[in-house]
């Protein structure tokens, strides 16, 4: 179960092409909202980029963490997660309409993130929000309520029948971008952080 769980800290990682950035979201809180637009469009134009990092996942009948590696290059991934002492490992790389998974228990491909998620797992996330929410930014295609900081980026973000907690911030070539994220959801808790950001604008 525990490699599963870990495969779920990949999956998550997906995101079936780039867009642009949406206005369907209710904005409050501490920061001033023309300076969030301003950093919202900005850090949106990241279409690449290198991260390494922690996972950890708590579920109701299995919890793990692992390490992880995150590869994108627009819309072609290549992501890979290590668990303790070996257990779990996983590499998931794909592009819009073929995504392909390796671990312990077998090689799978769908033709999506979220079937391949619902055929392993079992449950029906929004697989593609977080290409964006990792990088501090709502999902561009659907209602959000975000909470801003006083330095104008997201400190929470409730969206998608999930809320999202950014805690720490850093500066990465220019880019001020998160370090460190909860996601909540229903019996699922999912914590990244991010040591090491490498973005890039790639253009298309």
């Amino acid at each position: 179960m525990l490699a599963r769980y870990l495969t779920l800290g990949l999956v998550f990682a997906l995101l079936a092409g780039c867009a642009g950035v949406g206005q369907r979201e209710a904005v409050e809180g501490q920061g001033d909202p023309r300076q969030w637009a301003e950093h919202k469009a900005r850090v949106a134009t990241l279409d690449g980029w290198q991260i390494s990092g922690k996972v950890g996942i708590r579920a109701p009948r299995d919890s793990g963490s692992g390490s992880l590696f995150w590869l994108q290059r627009q819309d072609y991934y290549d992501i890979r997660l290590s668990g303790p002492l070996g257990r779990g490992a996983a590499r998931l790389t794909g592009r819009p309409g073929a995504v392909q998974l390796e671990s312990s228990e077998g090689r799978y491909a769908a033709e999506s993130p979220e079937a391949l998620l619902t055929r392993q797992v079992g449950w029906q996330l929004p697989v593609s929000n977080l290409l964006w929410w990792i990088r501090g930014l709502p999902a561009p295609d659907s209602k959000s309520r975000v909470s801003l900081d006083a330095g104008s980026h997201l400190a929470r973000l409730e969206q998608d029948g999930w809320s999202i907690e950014y805690t720490r911030y850093a500066d990465f070539d220019g880019y001020t971008l998160p370090e460190r994220l909860k996601l909540t959801g229903q019996d699922v808790e999912v914590i990244l952080v991010v040591k090491e950001w490498q973005p890039r604008v790639l253009g298309h």
